[in-house]
């Protein structure tokens, strides 16, 4: 039996198994991309480790989590970049339009444009102009490949942190973006302006994509093209341009909104320092001669910024207005904005701007300033408000082709005693504190003060010196002396005694910050001396109406605005308009708003009463007598008027003595309220 049983097994015949016993299963052969799986598949937590140490990756799991990502982003970018295509077509320059600026009720104010643009040939443009604008933005332009990885990791670092726009952007790809594309700093717009790029550089010169970008960039003042810069900002042709004026016209394409030096006295500072480091980069590169460097010491002042023919009259401060809101609250970039076709709506009323005009052409006629010196060189600038922020009405200067500035939104004429009702708003708030670390007390219309003329200033130590050891004291109008004076009383009569010790009792940044929550800029506050109680403030008349209106509205305040709706060829545009916030007290705004209405009544303000039983406000007399001011509202309506002498040349105010040929020891004058009476009392006003 056993030798069968081995025989059969040498003969490869399987033994019959014992009853009851299971049979042994023949493993199976695991298929490959099974194991493969199971191998790359991470086992996690990891086991026979214990604690924090279970979830820590191993090596061979961190590169296998690295190469997937890396392989998967790369094989998104091939598709991408295999899917974009090089438009067939510029952006249409052909159908660039006008801006089209609406009144309140929809009506046509203006029209702007169209956009200036002229092409120039590469060899037209001097090789150091050229160089002045490679040095400024691109200087390896003839050495990249098109784009700038590691300034695109910049831009996109900055999208994602949410921080500020970046461009990163070589030359080609900024010629992508104005010829192709758009300006907005999106992701997928900054990876397609990458891929066309790349591929731009593969198919174009070097010297056709300089000669694009020259020809499409914008440099502000409506220009596209450096050809249509030279003329805006040099008057000649761009063949004519020597590479200092290359150098400022290259600092413009980092944005001329911040750099042309005919907006403002920053921009024109920026614009000397970039001008400086292009013509010093451009040694640095090999481009210029130090020699010749030190040749251009004198900045290239560029000619004044032309007036457009149809904005007369205040309709350019109006647009100018409109234009900076624009900026300042949408999303919409000044470059795509001179491109044309918007539309917008403004809040100012046709009707009110030519009757503000109007009132302030009728007290004009009371100057003599071809007979009288006191007469030359007045300004007047004028601003309705309503309590929501609208901006109903501006009066910008005598004509926007004569007088380009404008006073509505001028910032250098001090408040003067129009600013003491802020000071007492904040006294009515926050209380007074007169022992230095003692509690705060309250304070009320009827609380006294000492109305004398030269009392002594006090702090908590004692009387205040200045820095010239002379203890500062406050002096009235006429040197006259009120005694013990209620709060209330001393607002409306403008006393400066009390005024003055009550801003130092509550507090001169306290003072600030009433100010500030009811409308006045925090850049426009004077310097926290005892002095600023009485107004060495310089707001503007726009925001001293809308400061105002915060009283009428029981101390709510909304931020001023020109801008109602836009649109583009007919599709909304978002334009920010502010949210009204409570700044003062109900309360607090209704002892100011019973001050200002006393002033009316039987204050300094009593010539206002004119314009209707409702007036409230208050008048203001400038330091050393450089101001005069008128500010109030009726309803919902609140107007300022402001009214200054400037020296043309040292743009230094001078003295309101002898204006309009009141006596010489007269302060402040009785124009500005003349103004507001005449305005505000004209029936819908």
């Amino acid at each position: 039996m056993d030798k069968k049983r081995h025989n059969g097994a040498r003969a490869g015949i399987k033994p019959t198994p014992a009853r009851g016993r299971r049979r042994r299963a023949t493993p199976r052969r695991a298929l490959p991309g099974r194991a493969l799986l199971k191998k790359l598949r991470p086992v996690y937590p990891r086991p026979g480790r214990t604690g924090y140490r279970r979830w820590i990756p191993s090596w061979r799991q961190t590169l296998g989590l690295l190469g997937t990502v890396v392989g998967t982003l790369a094989a998104l970018v091939a598709i991408m970049y295999a899917r974009t295509e090089i438009p067939a077509d510029l952006n249409a320059f052909a159908t660039q339009q006008d801006n089209v600026y609406y009144w309140a009720d929809g009506s046509e104010m203006a029209r702007t444009g169209p956009v200036d643009r002229q092409e120039a040939a590469l060899d037209k443009i001097p090789e150091k102009v050229r160089w002045a604008a490679l040095a400024a933005e691109n200087e390896t332009f003839y050495s990249d490949s098109g784009v700038s990885p590691s300034g695109m990791m910049r831009a996109v670092t900055r999208m994602v942190s949410g921080g500020d726009r970046q461009g990163g952007s070589t030359i080609t790809q900024q010629y992508v973006k104005n010829a192709y594309l758009n300006q907005e700093q999106t992701f997928t717009r900054k990876l397609t302006e990458m891929f066309i790029a790349i591929k731009l550089d593969n198919k174009m010169s070097k010297s056709d994509i300089l000669q694009g970008y020259l020809n499409t960039s914008w440099y502000g003042r409506g220009s596209y093209g450096i050809q249509r810069a030279a003329h805006a900002y040099y008057g000649k042709d761009v063949s004519q341009l020597d590479v200092s004026e290359g150098a400022l016209l290259a600092s413009l394409l980092k944005g001329a909104a911040l750099y042309d030096p005919a907006v403002s006295a920053k921009n024109h500072e920026r614009a000397v320092e970039r001008w400086n480091w292009i013509l010093d980069r451009m040694v640095t590169i090999g481009k210029l001669s130090a020699k010749e460097r030190a040749t251009y010491t004198k900045f290239p002042e560029p000619k004044a910024p032309p007036k457009p023919a149809g904005l007369d009259g205040q309709t350019g401060y109006l647009v100018d207005t409109a234009r900076a809101y624009v900026s300042a609250h949408t999303d919409v970039s000044d470059a795509d904005f001179d491109l044309g076709g918007y539309q917008i709506r403004t809040t100012f009323e046709k009707p009110r701007v030519e009757s503000l005009a109007k009132a302030v052409a009728d007290v004009r006629q009371g100057l003599e300033p071809g007979t009288r010196d006191a007469d030359k060189n007045v300004r007047i600038g004028a601003a309705s408000v309503s309590t929501e922020g609208r901006i109903l009405a501006l009066y910008g200067g005598p004509g926007y082709l004569k007088q380009g500035f404008n006073d509505a939104n001028s910032t250098v004429v001090p408040a003067g005693t129009a600013f003491g009702p802020f000071v007492y708003a904040a006294a009515l708030r926050d209380g007074i504190q007169r022992e230095r670390g003692g509690p705060r007390t309250p304070v009320t219309p009827a609380s006294v003060y000492n109305g004398d003329d030269k009392v002594a200033v006090r702090t908590p130590e004692g009387p205040y010196w200045d820095r010239s050891g002379k203890i500062v004291k406050a002096v009235n109008d006429g040197n006259k002396s009120w005694g013990q004076i209620p709060l209330k009383e001393a607002v409306a009569q403008s006393v400066n005694s009390p005024i003055m010790q009550l801003g130092m009792d509550v507090g001169l940044e306290r003072v600030r910050r009433a100010a500030v929550q009811t409308g006045l800029l925090a850049e426009s506050m004077g310097t926290q001396v005892p002095a600023f109680s009485l107004g060495t403030s310089t707001p503007s008349p726009i925001r001293m109406a809308g400061a105002y209106a915060t009283f009428a509205a029981k101390g709510m305040h909304s931020e001023p605005y020109s801008v109602d709706k836009l649109s583009r060829n007919g599709d909304a545009v978002a334009v920010e308009k502010p949210t009204p916030a409570r700044a003062l007290p109900a309360g607090v705004a209704a002892s100011v708003d019973d001050a200002l209405r006393e002033a009316v009544r039987r204050g300094t303000g009593t010539a206002a009463k004119a314009a209707g039983s409702d007036a409230a406000g208050k008048t203001g007399t400038g330091p050393g007598n450089k101001s005069a001011w008128f500010a109030g509202y009726r309803g919902t309506t609140s107007t300022a008027v402001s009214l200054f002498r400037i020296d043309p040349t040292s743009q230094e105010l001078l003295p309101l003595d002898g204006v309009g040929g009141a006596a010489k020891s007269a302060t402040g004058s009785t124009y500005p309220i003349d103004i507001w009476t005449r305005y505000m009392g004209k029936p819908g006003n």
